[in-house]
């Protein structure tokens, strides 16, 4: 039988995005804040994904082993460090945080041979920006979250508030309730070799802030947003919404829209991959 074991690693330091055959003020129009001299700084959280055959011993494999492994071949030459300068990788290809995750995949994968089997990297810039990479070449997946206030009632204009209320609950009170919404979107795409970017950070927030977070933020979702007024605003079908308006958008800065999850609250979150939407809005033949 196998199994999925994660392990989570953490490393402190500093980057700066800047290509030389760039001037000064066009590094600063790509890169923004980035590119500024001498550069800054994250706490990365890094989690790494193993599978294998569960051993007589009841592991994948010893705990110790691959805390060992990690740390010897990522964590202790990262840390602290200016990932510029730290590794050949970041000579060609800008430290960003898919091309990171992606090379921090290959230093480890000829040290965790089979029958283990890495399945993911993921590494946290922040706890608002992450990416994953499986091992695909070039392809990455990057996260970026945001977040939104709004109000919704959950009900069914053509039942009584009797009726409505055996089917939410206390969500089907007249005048409504509130949640402060944080919205994850994930995208794919090919990491540039030399930007080591999939997709323009501040166009792929910007998309989010346009199409999602300015329409919907301070908002009674039933009534100021028009998709609302006939389809009750449950997490589901919000999500659904938010994928179905951010589709688009994102095809149009290079990437492709992967996923998208809402969480509502601590105890309620719902999630829709892209592909999904795109098969149940096909006609049937």
């Amino acid at each position: 039988m196998k199994c999925i074991i994660h392990r989570r690693s953490q490393f402190s330091a500093s980057h700066r995005y800047w290509l030389p055959e760039l001037s000064d003020s066009e590094n600063v129009s790509r890169f923004g804040k980035c590119a500024q001299a001498p550069g800054h700084g994250h706490n990365y959280i890094l989690h790494v994904s193993i599978e294998s055959d569960i051993g007589a011993h009841g592991m994948v494999l010893n705990l110790s082993e691959a805390k060992e492994i990690i740390h010897r071949e990522v964590i202790e030459p990262l840390d602290f460090s200016y990932l510029n300068d730290t590794w050949p990788e970041f000579a060609l290809t800008l430290p960003t945080t898919e091309h990171i995750a992606q090379v921090i995949w290959h230093r480890l994968r000829p040290h965790l041979c089979p029958p283990l089997r890495i399945v993911n990297i993921q590494l946290f810039e922040t706890s608002n920006l992450w990416a994953d990479y499986q091992g695909n070449d070039m392809q990455a997946y990057l996260t970026s979250a945001a977040h939104f206030s709004a109000a919704h009632r959950l009900a069914l204009s053509h039942l009584s508030d009797e009726e409505n209320h055996n089917i939410y609950g206390k969500c089907a009170r007249v005048n409504g309730h509130g949640h402060n919404y944080r919205v994850e979107v994930t995208v794919k795409g090919e990491v540039d070799p030399r930007t080591g970017m999939l997709v323009d950070l501040v166009a792929l927030q910007n998309a989010i802030e346009c199409h999602v977070i300015e329409p919907f933020d301070h908002t009674f979702l039933n009534k100021d947003v028009p998709y609302f007024s006939d389809t009750v605003p449950t997490a589901e079908n919000i999500v659904i919404h938010i994928c179905e308006r951010l589709k688009a958008p994102i095809d149009d800065i290079g990437a492709t829209l992967h996923k998208v999850k809402l969480i509502e609250s601590p105890n309620n979150s719902a999630e829709v991959f892209a592909a999904e939407i795109d098969r149940t809005s096909q006609p049937s033949l």
